[in-house]
């Protein structure tokens, strides 16, 4: 069984060098850390990070890892995976990869703390992942597309969301149409933008996101976001916001400004999280299947331990969910 310092002579570089890269420390340079991980890849290496109980072959733990656990969106995406870990006589640990370095969740990749992982994260490289995934311990990634042997990729078509959302306003009479996002730190959020940039381009319109994208993607930024575009003038008749946390806290600015929703600006969101068809209006979104995702996910990485063959991609599509936040132009 190959070891850390036979990685370390591979790829020319001391132990602690090797320490570094396999815990994606930022000391450690893009190149060298490639280096390190290829020569790991050759040599089947793996730490153990349970090295008080070698002997045990499985953990019977699953690990969810995400950017961000604090958002309503993953509370359905956990609840499917949790429903089929726990069918399976498995427990699910869910764990948070904030920060560059995320040596916690990290090492669960790295040194196969769990029997397999879920990982929605996009401050995880590519290489790590790669890295770590093997026959004996599968991933499914989440929102990204890696060609690696033992990582499955589930998507849901983010574009075809968005683009279908602007349809439908303009579909309604609405020709001013804005956008709203965060910035942006994974190629999600750059399809839905591509999405609705398509549907107006194909209408011969031109976007209104006069803003620059910042911040998180989170209600507080929404609110900030609406009332700099509010703070403008001349309001667009609709406005799409990147995920319904966003919407909601545009809501609340629309609100506090006297600014009718839907009668004088139409608003839709992005992912249907519980919360939209509770606030008022009742918000117009573009479904995606967060629990069905998770409980699938769950579902192939155990396919996997057993041995079974499984497709390396699957993609979910979404559906628009109409609601009281959009009105007609007459």
């Amino acid at each position: 069984m190959a070891t850390i310092k036979d990685v370390a002579k591979m790829a020319g570089v001391s132990i602690s060098t090797v320490s570094y890269a396999l815990n994606n420390n930022a000391k450690v340079s893009s190149k060298t850390r490639k280096k390190i991980m290829e020569a790991a890849r050759q040599l089947n290496y793996q730490k153990n990070g349970l090295a008080s109980d070698l002997k045990r072959s499985s953990t019977r733990t699953i690990a969810i890892i995400v950017t961000d656990l604090a958002g309503p969106y993953y509370a359905e995406l956990v609840k499917g995976i949790q429903d089929v870990t726990l069918s399976k006589g498995y427990d699910l640990l869910a764990c948070s990869s904030v920060g560059e370095e995320s040596s916690t969740a990290i090492k669960f990749l790295t040194e196969k703390r769990v029997d397999g992982a879920i990982v929605l994260a996009h401050n995880i490289s590519e290489e790590i992942i790669a890295m770590s995934s093997r026959k004996e311990f599968p991933i499914i990634l989440l929102d990204r597309v890696l060609d690696s042997e033992y990582v499955v990729s589930i998507e849901v078509d983010n574009e075809e969301g968005t683009h279908r959302a602007a349809e439908y306003l303009i579909e309604q009479g609405h020709r001013e149409i804005a956008y709203i996002s965060g910035k942006a730190i994974g190629g999600i959020h750059a399809m839905r933008l591509r999405g609705y940039e398509s549907a107006l381009r194909k209408h011969g319109l031109d976007g209104r996101s006069r803003l620059h994208p910042f911040g998180k993607f989170d209600r507080d930024n929404g609110y900030s976001m609406t009332k700099m575009l509010i703070a403008q003038g001349n309001l667009p008749t609709a406005i799409m916001y990147a995920n319904d946390e966003m919407a909601i806290g545009g809501l609340g600015a629309f609100r506090e400004h006297g600014i009718g929703v839907p009668e004088d600006v139409s608003v839709i969101g992005f992912d249907d999280i519980e919360l939209a068809q509770y606030v008022r209006p009742a918000l117009s979104t573009i479904m995606q299947p967060k629990y069905e995702r998770g409980a699938l996910a769950a579902h192939l990485i155990f396919q996997m331990l057993e041995g079974k063959e499984v497709d390396n991609y699957y993609k979910f599509p979404t559906k628009l969910v109409l609601r009281d936040s959009v009105k007609k132009m007459t």
